[in-house]
């Protein structure tokens, strides 16, 4: 892989660039339960990603045989894959060609690091497949008649006022996307300069971006957390590690876990997918020269006020004399959003990125002409006015009423091991019973598709993800649950 110079001085913070390119709350939720984070049963951390998918015990309302199957290869599924580890456990990163996974721990106990998950031996990770496994796949096909808790696009979205603009921008169509407007409406909202701004075919393709324009010696993720930034590294020929925050501590983010040395760090804000929200004191506590520090903040506009947020630092003068927009954070600083989640907007693409302007500029330089279409451009700009504001920020308020009566509902079948660990922030909420693979199966053939959370990194078989809907819903969804339960508590 080539390596890059590191730039410093007028151009932009000590972080080095691809050649030929430039520059919550804290604690547990009272339903936890307090069980442990998931451990191999060799006494290793094995990879969220070995090949082959075996998703339950067939499909009618009974928690029957094969419920403890997750994603492994046909020789080991069932055998519980789980990939969390205990804090202070660290495995180093390889390019293996063999076939087991290259997570063996060293001896070093200060944190808990893990591989990315063995290389074949064309380079390919092992670990791909699961990586690209998102909640869409749970509602394709005949998923689509199911009630839909996999997904966590708001429902109802887009509002009708909103496709009433875009469909008005399809008059435009014959002219070429100009993104300049948009630009400066996002930069308006966040009181950035334009240069502080990049628009982006939703928030996946940031991820992509960053892999290819910022050199990294030592990429960490923080995981559990949304797979597409690890696979984008991966693809772009980066050697990924992994910090894996543990179930039984709320899933709490510490930054001394974080290799010293990591010049490339990638957290989400409220994290996808245990919705745990992290202190923004915790996340400056992981920014310092010499690194990249990416926090991806899709779902911030759900939580009110969008509480815990970086943004809001990029407008602060770090000189205190006025002299323009600076982020008063050592090293390099980006923040990723999505306008997909809140708005409904998946099916059209539309994100972006803030950061200081010369990674901006080395951002957009890896993108190709008129990336984004002129739909998606203009729903980024009516999604920064103020009645949008607004209209978000009322939403924000709505899910966390309808998801305390979710967490509520759920906290009914903590005594039959159902539990909820962390402090859940975001519209949905990461659950865990030790035969989830099978419960999911169940809820399907009741009309319900939630989302197996065995293929994020950290977690396993026993985990699923409930997308947060109005108390309607989630009474049937209790009820369904119920059923499934009283068969086989």
């Amino acid at each position: 892989m080539t390596r890059g110079t590191r730039r410093t001085g007028a151009d932009g913070p000590n972080v080095p660039l691809h050649a030929g390119s430039s520059a919550g709350d804290d604690g547990r939720h009272p339903a936890g339960g307090g069980t442990r984070a998931d451990e191999s049963p060799h006494g290793r951390t094995d990879t969220a990603g070995n090949t082959g998918t075996n998703g339950g015990g067939g499909r009618g309302p009974g928690i029957g045989s094969g419920d403890e199957s997750g994603v492994g290869t046909a020789a080991n599924a069932g055998a519980g894959t789980g990939t969390g580890a205990s804090p202070g456990t660290r495995a180093s990163t390889g390019k293996g060609t063999g076939a087991g996974p290259n997570t063996r721990p060293s001896t070093r106990t200060d944190m808990a690091v893990e591989t990315a998950g063995a290389r074949n031996g064309d380079g390919a990770s092992r670990g791909d497949t699961a990586l690209r496994h998102h909640g869409d796949a749970e509602v394709r096909g005949d998923g689509r008649e199911l009630t839909d808790l996999a997904v966590n696009v708001r429902t109802g979205t887009p509002p009708s006022w909103l496709k009433a603009r875009i469909a008005a921008s399809l008059d435009r169509l014959a002219a070429y996307p100009d993104g300049r407007a948009a630009r400066r409406a996002v930069a308006a909202r966040h009181g950035l300069d334009e240069e502080q701004v990049l628009l982006t075919a939703g928030a996946a393709e940031a991820f992509v971006l960053l892999a290819r324009a910022l050199d990294a010696s030592r990429p960490v993720v923080v995981h559990p957390q949304f797979t597409e930034p690890e696979a984008a590294l991966r693809d772009a020929g980066h050697d990924v590690e992994r910090v894996l925050l543990a179930a039984d501590d709320g899933f709490r983010l510490d930054p001394a876990t974080v290799p010293a040395d990591a010049d490339l760090v990638v957290v989400g804000n409220p994290t996808n997918p245990t919705s745990v929200l992290h202190p923004a004191r915790t996340l400056a506590r992981l920014a310092r020269e010499g690194r990249t520090l990416v926090v991806d903040e899709a779902f911030i506009d759900a939580v009110p006020g969008e509480r815990e947020s970086l943004a809001p630092l990029f407008a602060q003068p770090a000189d205190g004399r006025g002299s323009g927009p600076r982020l008063p954070l050592p090293g390099r600083v980006l923040v990723l959003r999505s306008l997909t989640k809140t708005w409904g907007l998946a099916g059209l693409r539309i994100g972006y990125v803030l950061s200081d302007a010369a990674t901006i500029a080395a951002l957009g330089r890896q993108q190709p002409l008129w990336p984004v279409s002129a739909p998606a451009l203009t729903a980024a700009e009516a999604c920064c006015e103020p009645r949008a504001l607004a209209e978000a920020e009322d939403a924000a308020h709505a899910v966390a009423r309808d998801r305390d009566h979710l967490l509520a509902r759920l906290g009914e079948f903590a005594p039959a091991g159902l539990s909820v660990h962390g402090v859940p922030r975001a519209p949905f909420v990461l659950v865990r019973h030790p035969r989830a693979a099978a419960l999911r199966e169940g809820l399907r053939s009741l009309g319900f598709a939630v989302r197996r959370g065995d293929t994020f990194p950290g977690l396993g078989p026993q985990w699923l993800r409930i997308a947060v809907r109005d108390e309607e819903c989630t009474d049937r969804l209790a009820a369904a649950i119920g059923e499934l339960l009283a068969e086989r508590p």
